[in-house]
């Protein structure tokens, strides 16, 4: 039952200020959603502890478990198979030291990880001594004419490879699907014994080493390590023939020619992986039951990927905006309800989604495995990405423009800080609930991505009043779309 009796709250954000008149219950769930609870809440997910939240790993369990017992204090019902727990298996790999990579020529210079060098998250182990070449793609289509290993022995050498694929096609056909375990694939079944991973350097980015483990389908190369190394290191290899990795990329793009060589230097490299095909993981799944006696056959899912890239040989990464914020923003939400005690008439599923990082392989399960048929699902957010930047952004409006429509305006009786751009097609984890069909919308932050899969995503890079901001615009989101009055709309795709 909502209260006839308002009150006045005043919420001063970074660039607005405005006077917001809120029933008792709505008011109440709105201030609870605090930036030093939400923050709080990041530096305890992106801590140590928890060691980088990846899959299959005891810092993901851990922080599963911190995570159901969150729901657990604030009543939320368990939704999973095992109390709050959905479970899956998924592929994972631990990176122990030693993490060595040298550069030998005339002179010994040894790497740094995280500066020079990071390793792929599906590394395979290593302890060896190898000379280098360079192989523009990695590329080996014969069919089209393209084959970066034709005229050049590799057998027992390291290969350094660009990551992306080149913009241009063959006989208008796409090339291999580039995946560093395609590439790496091609360079195994070529001699090769390794393989270093550079960005084009036109690439806006080029100078970044991102900690990554979506690696693409295929077998796992245990003996077979897959590294990412900066430009500077590259040249390094590469800079006794002449040639620098700019002008290879010029020539190769210019020529639409392979472009392939052996250098006079080589790469020692030590690494130790451990691999599991079948690690096991879970979502975390809580419900508020709908007070409707209709509508709580009705569900709202809101869901958020607690699961980042782990860390490599005590280089950890963090994973504060990515995503941190969204699983905090997430507890945030569901404490809302609960602390307000605003019932809401439809029912609420709130999931913590594994393995997003490697695939979207956690919310993939889920909506495979959903105990409610899609058609009764209203809507799904998602929140990935929520806590950096200086504006906020509602993806998949252009599929789901009622539902997007709501949120607008609601910004705009708020804080004002929602920008018009969106997009289709779901993105990230809503992309499952787009594909049968259930109305969803992606809530971040504008300009998110500045320390995107790097040590340095640490939660005192965030924007507090930008956070707090966009989880209570969810919060009040939610609350519209589960009090009845919104009606499922058709997605457009």
């Amino acid at each position: 039952m909502i209260i006839s009796k308002t009150i006045f709250i005043t919420v001063t954000l970074v660039f607005t200020f405005c006077i917001i008149v809120f029933p008792q219950p709505v008011s109440a769930g709105l201030e609870s959603i605090k930036r030093e609870d939400l923050l709080n809440t990041v530096e305890i997910l992106a801590s140590k502890e928890f060691d980088g939240r990846l899959s299959g790993s005891e810092g993901y369990n851990n922080a599963a478990n911190f995570s159901a017992n969150k729901f657990a204090e604030l009543g939320l019902k368990p939704a999973g198979e095992d109390n709050y727990f959905q479970y899956l298996n998924v592929e994972y790999n631990k990176i122990d030291t030693p993490a060595v990579v040298n550069f030998l020529s005339e002179e010994k210079h040894t790497y740094v990880i995280g500066k020079d060098f990071v390793f792929r998250g599906f590394t395979g182990s290593a302890d060896f001594t190898l000379p280098v070449a360079f192989c523009g793609y990695g590329i080996s289509r014969p069919d089209l004419g393209f084959d970066e290993y034709e005229n050049i022995n590799v057998t027992d050498k390291i290969v350094i490879v660009f990551k992306q694929n080149p913009k241009w096609k063959m006989n208008d056909e796409n090339w291999i699907n580039g995946s560093p375990r395609e590439k790496s694939r091609v360079a195994f079944e070529h001699g090769a014994k390794g393989i270093f991973f550079v960005t084009v350097p036109n690439d806006n980015r080029s100078r970044v080493l991102f900690g990554s483990v979506a690696h693409g389908e295929g077998e796992q190369l245990e003996d077979f390590p897959q590294l990412h190394i900066s430009s500077k290191a590259a040249n390094d290899f590469i800079g006794s023939t002449g040639y620098t990795i700019e002008i290879c990329q010029e020539r190769i793009e210019k020529t639409q020619e392979p472009f392939s060589f052996v250098t006079l230097n080589k790469a020692e490299i030590k690494v130790n992986a451990n691999y599991e095909k079948n690690a096991k993981t879970m979502n975390i799944i809580g419900m508020i039951e709908g007070s409707d006696p209709q509508l709580k056959h009705e569900y709202l899912i809101i869901g958020a990927h607690l699961d980042h890239v782990g860390s490599q040989a005590g280089l950890l990464f963090p994973g504060a905006n990515d995503n941190a914020s969204g699983s905090a923003g997430l507890l945030e939400i569901a404490e809302a309800f609960q602390l307000s005690n605003l019932k809401p008439k439809r029912s609420i599923l709130f999931v913590l989604f594994a393995s997003e990082e490697q695939g979207l392989f956690g919310s993939e399960h889920f909506v495979k495995n959903l105990n409610v048929k899609p058609e009764n699902v209203t809507a799904m957010f998602n929140l990935d990405c929520v806590g950096y930047g200086d504006s906020i952004q509602i993806g998949n409006g252009k599929s789901a423009p009622e539902l997007w429509n709501i949120v607008n305006k609601i910004d705009e009786e708020n804080s004002g800080l929602m920008v018009s751009k969106t997009w289709s097609g779901g993105g990230a984890d809503a992309t499952p609930f787009h594909e049968v069909g259930i109305p969803c919308l992606y809530f971040v932050s504008k300009f998110s991505y500045d320390h995107l899969h790097q040590p340095t995503d640490t939660p005192k890079t965030l924007n507090p009043n930008l956070y707090e901001s966009l989880v209570r615009l969810a919060f009040l989101a939610a609350r519209e779309v589960t009090d009845g009055n919104y009606r499922r709309e058709n997605i457009i795709n």
